[in-house]
């Protein structure tokens, strides 16, 4: 079974407050964070091929970096769409029209969570090669509630029982393309992510163990927690903590 990546770099980074790019382009240690977080993807021998989602405006930008950094796994660039949902699927399409007929593994990942490893992506494709589909975790540390209409607090879940979602999001690509599909046939648009929408249509997933730095690059404070765990790792290689 062949495995690729399909990167999201489509959002524009409203909460991060930037005046002057994307989030996923803003910069630590002189490298953008949409590269910190491909050459994960790039380096792990079992990712054949990687399809990255952009903001149209900014493709040309986006392949400056691709040569700069030296990518060469990133095959097809394409553009972002109205949302998320309608993003993931321009990149899905490009890869069923690649590998329509193979059986194939898509690791489906954030561009601003670059706080990953090689394990966990290894963990993801194995899972997908054992049971099919596997959805990144990680253990919810604090309580959890939920609130009716008023803020009145509804119930207080054992979070012992609760993992929050996180990514990578891996699939048998002709899955998720297809669920997808069938979205698109339904006029839906409004699936928050890819488990959310193989979930609906029916497709059992399997949960996959993740590091609780496996952060979401959305807000200021994000990044500064990015820098200090990326600095934090620089310095233990440095000092051989």
């Amino acid at each position: 079974m062949k495995h690729v990546a399909l990167i999201f770099a489509g959002g524009t980074g409203t909460r991060m407050n930037s005046k002057t790019k994307p989030k996923q382009f803003l910069e630590l240690n002189g490298k953008p964070i949409i590269i910190h977080t491909i050459e994960h993807f790039e380096y792990h021998e079992q990712i054949e091929a990687i399809v990255v989602v952009c903001i149209e405006g900014w493709i040309p930008y986006f392949r400056n970096l691709l040569e700069r950094y030296n990518i060469k796994k990133v095959k097809w660039v394409v553009p972002g769409g109205a949302n998320g949902q309608e993003s993931i699927y321009n990149g899905l399409e490009k890869l069923h029209e690649v590998y329509r007929d193979e059986p194939v593994g898509v690791l489906i990942h954030d561009g601003v969570r670059p706080l990953i490893n090689e394990q966990l992506i290894s963990d993801n494709i194995a899972s997908v090669e054992e049971r099919g589909n596997a959805i990144t975790v990680t253990n919810a540390i604090e309580t959890i509630i939920t609130t009716d209409e008023n803020k009145k607090i509804d119930n207080i879940i054992d979070r012992t029982k609760c993992s929050l979602a996180r990514a990578p999001q891996s699939f048998v690509l002709q899955d998720i393309y297809g669920v997808h599909r069938k979205a698109i046939d339904e006029g839906r648009n409004d699936f928050i992510d890819s488990a959310s929408i193989m979930r609906h249509y029916g497709y059992e997933l399997y949960c996959v163990d993740g590091p609780t730095e496996n952060i979401k690059i959305t807000t200021p404070s994000d990044f500064y927690i990015f820098r200090a765990i990326y600095e934090a790792k620089e310095n233990s290689q440095i000092f051989g903590i």
